[in-house]
């Protein structure tokens, strides 16, 4: 049984490891590169340790290390700033979901993710997810 049973209608598994670490991507067949950049593919990335860490920032904090982290990127730089840290993977597996799902029905605010916006983009993405209601 897949841990990812539940996803989102729209969502696949991308990738998923061994080693716990897994990648979903919301619509590649719409999001392919012809169309739309790939780096453009929105994913949701779960990962054991921070994903965006950089080498001596932060040294003391080695529980950020051992905790799973759930990201939401629109892009390699643009991501949903929210905090998604969770002591065990099957927390952050129910928390990528969870994601997934408000992304769908239109709950999360996009736009706000970005400093310049794409608005073909965002036509694309509101009329996949209803988004074109937040408005």
């Amino acid at each position: 049984m897949s841990d990812f049973e539940a996803l989102a209608e729209g969502w696949v598994v991308w990738s998923d490891q061994d080693d716990g670490r897994a990648v979903l991507a919301f619509r590649p067949d719409v999001f392919n590169a012809d169309d739309y950049p790939a780096p453009c593919l929105p994913t949701i990335y779960l990962t054991h340790g921070r994903r965006t860490r950089r080498p001596g920032v932060n040294p003391g904090d080695r529980q950020a290390e051992r905790d799973w982290h759930v990201t939401l990127y629109l892009e390699p730089e643009v991501h949903l700033r929210e905090t998604n840290r969770f002591p065990t993977r099957e927390a952050a597996v129910e928390s990528a979901l969870e994601l997934a799902r408000r992304f769908v029905t239109g709950d999360v605010d996009y736009r706000e993710l970005y400093q310049v916006p794409r608005e073909r983009y965002f036509e694309r993405l509101d009329e996949l997810t209803g988004g074109d209601d937040q408005k």
